[in-house]
């Protein structure tokens, strides 16, 4: 393995460290600091947010630099914009919420517009491919748009919703980040593999700083970003995916897509809307079982690296025996849920 290849993760890790105490200051003086509410976990007050600014950084000079170097440009061109352009406007939209605390409103129409601005540069679900003679059904260009414009804000709010408890979606970022970069290295995506690195650094940076006792919180800066390149970094694995298409990146992404999809048919079935937030998240309920917040976030660190080593395993296998090791991976999931209570609509702290 050539060390050239670690270069945007050495840049993003070291940039997004050193840029790190700086965002926090700057946090401090525009005070874009956490305040604890009844919703949230966190108690201590004076907390910077923005944290997801010195990821931004560390992200974007990797790739910059990257870029710079490359005697290939054109692996870059028209593809790199879809995560600069849409992830600059998730985080400005990021930060101006960590300040002033947006409704869901503004923030959805600026998700959807991201997830338009990556669609425009090409980040596209357009088929199906059916598992047993690996035969593809190309999508309508209408089915397409609606597939992607899901895809994207989906995995963008699931690792938002993540992002409540100290270093957790920071790591569960950097984990399945990891898993996807290493799905693109081996279908030979040199874009998705480089701008993988990038992020993976840029959070692996950060999370010291992040991680319980939090100095400084990644916010809705760092999460929607996050949540955004981790949606278009499946998107490029996906690109040359054999078997059942979509299905590695969902088990990499199990856990974030978990944890939402029960919180909205939660809402739904209990006639709240489904921005409403509450306290029955994934993360509450490791909480209340663990005691401590390290605990709770190694846990669902362990939890996430478990099914992206299941996601890996799966791209060797084609066919029925796919079919199988999928199903077989589905109810195991529904009685680890069961084992851990997640899918009780019981308040853990019983407020």
């Amino acid at each position: 393995m050539r060390l050239s290849i670690l270069i945007p993760f050495v840049v993003a890790a070291i940039v997004s460290a050193l840029a790190t105490p700086i965002v926090a200051r700057l946090a401090h003086q525009l005070g874009i600091i956490d305040r604890p509410n009844e919703r949230k976990v966190n108690l201590r007050d004076n907390i910077p947010l923005l944290g997801g600014l010195a990821v931004g950084i560390g992200f974007f000079v990797s790739c910059a630099v990257v870029i710079i170097r490359t005697p290939e440009p054109s692996l870059y061109t028209g593809r790199i914009e879809g995560f600069l352009v849409g992830g600059v406007l998730l985080m400005a939209v990021g930060a101006f919420d960590d300040r002033y605390t947006l409704s869901w409103r503004p923030k959805l129409a600026a998700q959807l517009a991201a997830a338009w601005i990556a669609i425009y540069y090409g980040f596209r679900i357009e088929h199906f491919t059916e598992p047993f003679e690996l035969t593809q059904w190309d999508f309508h260009p209408a089915v397409m748009f609606v597939v992607t414009t899901g895809w994207i804000i989906f995995i963008t709010n699931a690792m938002n919703l993540l992002d409540g408890l100290d270093g957790l979606a920071t790591g569960v970022g950097a984990i399945v980040g990891a898993t996807l970069t290493y799905i693109c290295w081996e279908t030979n995506q040199v874009f998705g593999f480089t701008v993988g690195m990038a992020l993976v650094g840029a959070l692996l940076g950060f999370l010291p700083f992040n991680f319980s006792p939090a100095k400084i919180f990644l916010g809705d800066t760092g999460a929607l970003l996050t949540g955004f390149s981790l949606s278009l970094l499946a998107l490029e694995g996906y690109a040359k995916a054999t078997v059942l298409t979509f299905v590695v990146p969902i088990l990499a992404l199990a856990v974030p897509m978990i944890d939402t999809g029960l919180s909205i048919v939660r809402r739904a079935l209990s006639g709240r809307p489904i921005f409403d937030p509450d306290k029955r998240h994934i993360h509450h309920r490791m909480l209340a079982s663990s005691g401590t917040h390290r605990d709770a976030v190694l846990s669902i660190y362990f939890l996430t690296a478990c099914f992206c080593v299941i996601a890996v395993s799966f791209t060797r296998l084609d066919g029925p025996a796919a079919i199988l090791f999928l199903g077989l991976v589905v109810i195991l999931t529904i009685r680890l849920m069961r084992n851990l209570d997640f899918l009780s609509d019981e308040d853990p702290e019983g407020s």
